[in-house]
């Protein structure tokens, strides 16, 4: 069969760049190996026999520009969340604090009783609408041909700041900005999901991932999906459909010809333009089983996350009496994420290490939708968890599976137990059960993770993220997608402008054959 575009991996890039294409009147065909589309951006009952769908991987929008989802005419609901983030106080969590984006009075008064002054509040709006500013000048360049540093630089028109942010490691940033641990460690956390680095490291991979997780819609707020995260896969696997496009699940590919021919168990089909909609490192496998050259790209990916998904019969207690749980929840709630916590578990997890106390973030997508639960569970007062522990790389997994599970099962304890000493109760005593009795409650290592989605070491981002301008002045006027051969585009999180569940890069594919 001959198509104008092959795409490979029906997560939500490649059903952009389908979508897209498929829309402008070209012939595409989208090959995907799982049963389903969607990837890691689905959403799924985790637990037999309860009446709940998870966004069992991704869970949170930021990065998916309003464009596409108008272009695409997309039927997805956004939720802006109030609370920005609650946090404990390390070593004391009967004291926290509330970033309420709904009252900043509140907030304010919030960092006074924490920081004993108003120096640490002045200082954080001064840092955030400085980074605000940023993000509305670099988010709309996303959906563009790449420009230069320098280019963006003048746009932002902040030397200091994007000095501070570009050249120089966060963390000295952060010290010379804040002069709180606990304040330090809220900041900090942006430049850690998924991205295993040291705060104060000088190949900049935290300022790097800490840029993407402000610049979002040009706000950087983080909204919750209606229907969960299979609701945008859903919806753009539509708009593809709809548009033309053919859709084939169980169809793992074998090898990629520069030439421009894609075959399968069974089948093959020629195309103009090939999508690589998978991670760079598995397009390589498919370039050389067909006798290619690989591309160049990072060797050894590696995430660094504990993900665990939970339901509960109701939200815990907090040791803080004075917070609602309801408002912790709802935004981000950073347990034993201090500044100095997360720097001493990176340390322990360099060394070979599973952190004594490991970092983690959690969020309650329950309460901001409740359409994710079945009408029993909706009636009443359970709740989803969903839990991101920072710092356990992927190399701490590797080995036997007798190896990995041992190494999981200490992971997940020590998790729970750093969960616990900011409860007022333990999680477990909330926790519901399925019918038989088990714990509703998985948890995921890297291992796993590209086991089950093709992540290389697990790393959610399909590599480290890259700056989203060019680095090469050849790169300039590019869209961030192309690659050494012609007919060949990386279409998922692997490019440039990658990560995230955003679009972007397939919207980029798309342009950069459709506008050449």
């Amino acid at each position: 069969m001959i198509y104008d575009d092959v795409v490979i991996g029906a997560g939500h890039n490649g059903l952009t760049a389908a979508a897209y294409l498929a829309r402008a009147g070209r012939r595409v065909l989208v090959l995907e190996a799982a049963d389903h589309v969607g990837g890691a951006a689905v959403s799924a009952q985790a637990f037999p026999g309860v009446d709940a769908r998870l966004s069992r991987y991704s869970y949170l929008v930021s990065l998916m520009p309003r464009q596409v989802i108008a272009d695409l005419d997309l039927d997805v609901r956004l939720i802006r969340r109030r609370f920005s983030s609650f946090t404990p106080v390390p070593g004391d969590p009967q004291r926290g604090l509330l970033v309420d984006n709904g009252d900043e009075a509140a907030t304010a008064a919030g960092f006074t009783a924490l920081t004993g002054g108003g120096a640490e509040y002045a200082a954080w709006q001064d840092f955030y609408g400085r980074v605000h500013h940023l993000a509305q000048q670099v988010f709309p360049t996303v959906l563009e041909p790449l420009r230069s540093e320098a280019d963006l630089a003048a746009m932002v028109g902040d030397d200091e700041l994007w000095d501070a942010l570009v050249r120089r490691p966060l963390g000295e940033v952060l010290a010379k900005r804040f002069g709180d641990d606990t304040v330090r460690g809220i900041v900090a956390t942006d430049a850690l999901i998924g991205t295993f680095a040291d705060l104060d490291g000088a190949d900049l991979r935290q300022n790097v991932c800490f840029l993407y997780h402000l610049i979002g819609g040009g706000t950087g707020d983080w909204d919750v999906p209606v229907g969960g995260m299979g609701a945008v896969t859903d919806g753009l696997a539509r708009a593809a459909v709809k548009a033309g496009a053919q859709l084939r699940t169980g169809t793992t590919v074998l090898a990629v010809d520069p030439d421009g021919v894609v075959r399968w168990e069974g089948g093959s089909a020629q195309a103009t333009t090939i999508h690589a909609a998978c991670a760079p490192a598995v397009l390589n496998t498919l370039l050389t089983a067909a006798g290619a050259e690989p591309l160049p790209t990072e060797e050894a990916p590696e995430g660094a996350q504990l993900k665990v998904n939970m339901l509960l019969s109701r939200l815990p207690r907090l040791r803080d009496q004075d917070v609602d749980p309801a408002a912790a929840f709802a935004g981000t709630f950073h347990v034993n994420e201090g500044y100095g916590q997360l720097q001493e578990a990176y340390a322990a997890a360099e060394a070979g290490r599973v952190p004594q106390v490991p970092p983690c973030e959690i969020y309650c997508h329950s309460l901001s939708d409740r359409s994710i639960l079945g009408p029993e569970l909706a009636a009443g007062d359970a709740q989803t968890l969903t839990l991101f522990g920072l710092h356990l790389p992927a190399r701490l997994f590797r080995g036997t599976q007798q190896e990995h599970d041992a190494v999981k099962d200490l992971a997940l304890a020590r998790t729970l137990d750093s969960l616990n000493s900011v409860l007022a109760e333990p999680i477990q005593d909330v926790l519901l059960r399925d019918p038989d009795g088990a714990f509703c409650m998985e948890a995921r290592t890297p291992v796993e993770l590209e086991a089950d989605l093709g992540l290389p070491g697990g790393n959610i981002f399909h590599r480290s993220l890259q700056w989203p301008w060019a680095e090469s002045d050849a790169e300039v006027g590019s869209w961030g997608v192309e690659t050494a051969y012609p007919t060949v585009r990386i279409a998922g999180a692997g490019a440039r402008r990658g990560g995230g569940v955003s679009g972007i890069p397939g919207h980029n594919a798309a342009m950069s054959v459709l506008r050449a």
